[in-house]
């Protein structure tokens, strides 16, 4: 019972047809009585989820702060920073002058890792920390100087004179701990003999 499609359109007597009076005006009604509700439950929830992501990704981004933030151990010494973005070093006049502040940094920091902490040497520690502090201050600074007024002399060999002193600082503190590390132990010795 096949029938072409085109035929069934050339008669048909719909499209001749005139609808009632007034239809369009009436299904518009009916359509705006039913489609506010339907709204307001959609934007309702809709408002539930944007706060409920917001409030998850709040969460999330807080717990990801907390995971990668670095853990601050007391009075333990950090590494040797280069410099600032903001400021030259040594590296930035010539190639020369950078390996020889690398090799500078890298002893410091070298020192640094290799030197042990422990509460029976706190105070001598603390006492070298502020020192090494109040050099890097000025290393700062020296590094400022360089970057406002440009090289000179007198301010690289400030800056180098001030490599070789933290280093220094550090093998002194290095042959300290070392002192205490050995006479506490030979006095450890004598308690345990008596």
């Amino acid at each position: 019972m096949a029938q072409d499609i085109r035929e069934l359109f050339k008669n048909d007597k719909i499209t001749h047809e005139k609808m009632p009076d007034n239809h369009q005006a009436r299904f518009l009604e009916k359509l705006d009585e039913t489609l506010p509700e339907v709204e307001a439950k959609h934007f309702k929830f809709s408002f539930i989820q944007i706060a409920a992501s917001v409030v998850v990704l709040l969460g999330l981004s807080f717990g990801a702060f907390k995971y990668f933030q670095p853990e601050v151990l007391g009075d333990s010494p950090e590494l040797v920073k280069t410099k600032d973005a903001d400021t030259k070093s040594l590296g930035d006049i010539s190639p020369g002058l950078k390996k020889v502040e690398d090799y500078y940094l890298a002893s410091i920091n070298l020192e640094l890792s290799k030197v042990k902490y422990t509460p029976e040497t706190k105070e001598l520690f603390d006492g070298y920390l502020k020192q090494l502090n109040a050099l890097d201050k000025a290393y700062q600074n020296l590094s400022l100087e360089l970057t406002e007024s440009g090289p000179s002399e007198l301010t690289v060999n400030a800056l180098i004179d001030n490599l070789k002193l933290r280093l220094n600082l550090l093998y002194r503190l290095r042959s300290q701990l070392q002192e205490f590390n050995t006479s506490d132990a030979q006095s450890n010795e004598v308690s345990q003999s008596i």
